[in-house]
This record gives C-alpha cells, structure tokens and sequence, in this order.
C-alpha cells in the first residue's frame, strides 16, 4: 500500500537495518529495570488508573476505575418484576457463558456422569462467540525432556510478578498435557513434526519451548470443535439470553440465575444447585481509552453478578495491554498481530529502525517499553491520525526462515491484511498496546469453587491463575483445565445439594449500600454502546 511520509520513512530503515539486527542481541531487562520501566509506564501504574471500591466483599480496595464503576452501578432489572414463583428451567448445573471455558465445563459436567441435567446459556450471542474463537495464539503445556511442569509453574509465577494463587499455577501446569490430549482426542490436533512431536515455541516469559498451536486461526478451530461436541452431546443451549441476576437461597447459597430474553425481553427464571459463571474478560470496558482485541461482548458481567451476590475478587487493579495492537490503518485499531510474530523472529524497532528492547520480554514489560519509546524517548512512529507506534518487523522472517515464510507459516494474518493492501511479508506492522486479557477476576479455589456456596467459575472471569500479567499461550490451557475443574466439581457440588427458596434478596441489600450513584448508571452492560462516543486510544498522553 502507498503509506503516509512519516511511515514510509520509518519503513525504509527498517529496511537498511534489517541484515545487521539478523545478528544482534539484546539482553533482556534485569529485575529492577524491569519493574521501574513497569513503575513508570505502564497503563496501570498511571495515577487515576484506579481507585477504591466503597461497597461490596473488596471494599476499600483498589480497583481499576472502569472496574469499580461498574460495580457500583444500580442492577439492571428490577427485584419486583421478576416472578420467582414461576420457574422456567430447573436444571443440576447452570452453566453462563458460550465461549470455551463454558462449553469445555459443560462437556465435563455431562462426563463425570453425576449431573445429568446442565443449561448452557451463551450470556449474549451465539454459542461460541466469544474472545475464545478470536484466540490466535496457542496453548503452553511441558511435555520435553528439557522442561517441566515445574519451570512451566516457576514461569508462570513469575511473569505474573508473583501476585497468582500457588495452587492455581499448580493446577494449570499440572493438567495441561492431559488436556492437550483431550483435546486432541476431540479432533483439535497440534502442529506437529512428519515424527509425531510438537512443534515448539516461545513466548514472552517462557524458558523453554512450550507453546503449541493446533492451526492459524487457533481459536476458530478450537471452538469449531467444542461447539460440535456440546451439539453431539445433546447439551441444552439458551442462545441470546444473558444473565441480568443471580439468584441466591434463603442459606446465602446461589441458585440459579434470571434471565433477560434479548428477543421477547422476558424475564426467564433458571434454577440451579450449581451455578458456573463462564463469562469471559473486560476489554470493552476501554480501560483509560485503549482499544482492545476483545470480543463485542467483553463487558465484565460476570464480575457484577459474582459480586452483588458476595463473592471476592481479586487482582482488579490489573489489566494486560498486549504490546502489539495494530494502529495503522485505523479499520484495524486496536487489532492484535499475534505473539508467534516475535516467538519465530519478528523484532519491535523504532522510528530509526533500532531495536529498542528484547521481542520476548513479558507482555507487561514488552508493553511498558513500546509505551517509553513512543513518549519519553519520542522515537515513536506517527500515523496521519496523530497516534504513535513501533514497528513490528515481520518480513524479517523472510530472511530467517527463507522466502515465502510468512505466507505459509503465517497465513491467515497475511490474508487479513492483504485485504487492507497490507503485505507484512514485505512491510512491517505498526502497533501499539492494546488490551487484550483481564488478569485478575472472581477468587476461586483450584476447585473452582467461588467465596459463595452453590457458585463456581473458570476462564478468563476468574482470578489467581495469572496474577498482574498472563503469559503468551496460557488463556487456553487455562479454559481447558479449569473448564474441566468446574464440570467436575459444580457436578459433584449438584449431587448433594438442593435449591431452597429463591429470592433476589441480595440485591436489594446490595443497593441500599450503593454510594449515590446516578440513576441511569446500571450493570451489568451487556453489550457496550458506542453511540455518540469515540474510542480513541490516549497513548499515556501523546495526543
């Protein structure tokens, strides 16, 4: 494509630099570099990025403000509305949310042969849209004779800056291969060697080979093949009917959970004795005004359900802007050029085209130091719009791993951007952080098991399995091995207990210990509104 001067400038040295950065090395950030570059720019480290939340389990927590804002929301539907004496679905195990942490907890549910009755609700679209089948990245599990589980725990700890729950890490290290399996069993088969071994790489954070990728469009494949199996199993699916509201006892025990048909706008009523919150993560809530990979319905409602009915949660004062979001050109903002770039090669320069920072440093860390090159250092690289950006050199690849590379081994990218007259076999990629996972979420024990009886959850909802900051490959070994957890504990949970009295009673408390909040402002949000707002990345200043 023709770029504008400013890029195609930036482009050109990349260019001139590319056969010398074949060759050079750079180390990565010592600790306390790192966590002074994390100090001072990261998103998160900005002085109103949070602020206390004044009610609920956390309160006097710091939160990051969108957060605590929506928790501190009216409840979207009204107690009195609700008919509770009439139920419409009366169910062993309610699973909420569609995406790959809930179709995985309701295949499992079903297999552990002890609920034989379980409700899949998609929470707001189609069973499987979700941020499950945007994935383009792949899943970590140590399966070599040069790596363990325990380096995979020690990795995963630390990349987290030590802020995950031990026996969480525990469990995803544990499990992993075991679920790799399983899910190769299905039909979502790895990258493999003409042999039969995994092909292996890194990403950011790792110390060995060990991420694994089952296609290019990893996601799409791997809920391809979950959907079709809850289709086969004969899982009931309740497609556009979110939850508004969970329902607990007269024991303080969740129940169920009411549910808003998006076509009728009935209210349907859904009792439960384990209930599963598989809801996903944040990203449209466009924390400090950045664009985000995430999916139309990454709007954090399973954080306000979980919360007004009392449970913890944790970690809320982080969020992960992953490094490269595409800014050029503006029909893809905010759209991520996946981590396995840089784990086969692609380098981040800058404006001179100089490498500026080690491509596999930690997403946080990867993230801070794109943000310091663009504001502190001004070597960033300036877009018509007045955005500022790094580039990402991908037709580097082409001199690694030989001519054509990009094309065969990075397929779907290539074609995505073809369409914008982009050719990232022969141009570089401008990008910038954009935000892609919610780190922390609702606390939970390696049981998945939530701080309210009758309610679990699994996925990207949760907290304690990241800590401050995921690392590249973890989400779907993630939704895999607690998606199996939740099946199999709400499951056994189901089998010995019992739905008492429902009530919403909960809520009503809830709101008369609101601070004075306007009476327009209402959780959970379902699906974002864009009307008559611009979501225009802050750049931490820039523009």
């Amino acid at each position: 494509m023709e770029y504008p001067p400013t890029i195609q400038r930036a482009i050109d040295r990349a260019a001139a630099t590319r056969e010398r950065r074949l060759t050079q090395a750079i180390p990565r950030l010592s600790l306390d570099d790192a966590q002074a570059v994390l100090r001072r720019y990261h998103p998160d480290f900005r002085g109103d990025a949070v602020r206390p939340v004044h009610v609920g389990p956390n309160a006097g927590e710091t939160m990051l403000r969108e957060v605590a804002d929506l928790l501190e929301a009216h409840a979207l539907l009204d107690p009195a509305a609700v008919d509770l004496a009439h139920v419409d679905f009366a169910v062993d195990v309610l699973i909420i949310g569609g995406g790959g942490a809930g179709c995985v907890t309701a295949l499992w549910a079903q297999a552990s042969g002890i609920a034989a009755d379980a409700l899949l609700i998609t929470q707001k679209l189609r069973l499987g849209d979700s941020n499950s089948i945007m994935a383009t990245g792949a899943m970590q599990m140590a399966v070599t004779p040069e790596d363990s589980p325990a380096r995979h725990f020690l990795d995963t700890l630390g990349g987290g800056l030590f802020a995950a729950k031990p026996e969480l890490v525990r469990a995803l290290v544990h499990d992993a291969p075991a679920m790799v399996q399983w899910r190769e069993a299905l039909g979502v088969m790895g990258t493999k060697t003409p042999d039969g071994n995994f092909i292996l790489t890194k990403t950011g954070g790792c110390s060995r080979d060990r991420v694994t990728t089952p296609a290019e469009y990893t996601g799409k494949e791997m809920m391809k093949v979950l959907v079709d199996e809850v289709e086969n199993q004969g899982i009931p699916v309740l497609e556009f009917t979110p939850a508004v509201e969970l329902l607990t006892d007269e024991r303080g025990r969740v129940a169920g959970a009411v549910l808003w048909d998006l076509e009728t706008g009935e209210y349907l009523v859904a009792a439960a004795k384990a209930t599963v919150l598989t809801t996903g993560g944040f990203g449209r809530l466009h924390m400090q005004g950045f664009p985000t990979t995430n999916h139309y319905g990454a709007t954090a409602d399973g954080l306000v359900l979980a919360y007004r009915a009392g449970a913890r949660l944790r970690d809320m004062d982080s969020c992960q802007y992953h490094p490269t979001g595409s800014i050029y050109p503006r029909q893809i903002y905010g759209r991520l050029a996946t981590e396995k770039f840089r784990s086969v090669g692609a380098q981040p320069v800058n404006r001179h085209g100089e490498l500026f920072v080690h491509p596999l440093e930690p997403r946080n860390i990867e993230a801070a130091t794109f943000i310091r090159e663009c504001t502190d250092r001004g070597n960033g690289v300036m877009t018509p719009s007045g955005l500022h950006g790094v580039l990402l050199d991908v037709p580097l690849l082409e001199l690694i791993h030989g001519k054509g590379y990009v094309a065969r081994f990075f397929g779907a990218e290539y074609r995505a951007l073809q369409r914008f007259d982009i050719d990232i076999a022969q141009d570089p990629l401008l990008v910038y952080p954009t935000i892609h996972f919610q780190n922390g979420g609702i606390d939970i024990t390696d049981r998945t098991e939530t701080t309210v009886p009758g309610l679990f959850a699994a996925g990207e909802v949760t907290g304690g399995v990241h800590g401050k900051n995921r690392l590249g490959g973890n989400a779907l070994t993630e939704y895999l091995v607690f998606g199996r957890r939740a099946g199999i504990h709400a499951a056994a949970y189901a089998k010995t207990s019992s739905v008492g009295k429902l009530t919403l009673a909960h809520v009503a408390r809830y709101e008369a210990a609101l601070p004075p909040v306007a009476p327009e402002t209402k959780a959970p949000r379902l699906l974002p509104d864009y009307r008559g707002r611009g979501v225009h990345v802050k750049h931490l200043g820039v523009l």
